[in-house]
């Protein structure tokens, strides 16, 4: 991953990791999806949002309400 680049979401399901994406880019926030999910078996690995340093705390609040 770059450099001053953070994670702000991480979850196993891709449907969140889609729905984080597309709030983010919503509120012009440029953001990189990471996912490690096992192509063989898919119940291990994760899927990381990251975003900029400089927006990580508008994209924390954000995502707040999407790990409910």
């Amino acid at each position: 991953m770059e450099k001053d680049y953070l994670k702000v979401f991480t979850t196993n399901q891709t449907y969140k990791a889609d729905i984080a994406h597309d709030l983010l880019e919503n509120n012009k926030i440029v953001n990189v999806i990471l996912n490690q999910k096992d192509s063989a078996i898919a119940t291990f690995g994760e899927i990381n949002v990251y975003v900029h340093k400089k927006d990580k705390e508008k994209a924390l609040e954000i995502l707040k309400n999407l790990e409910e």
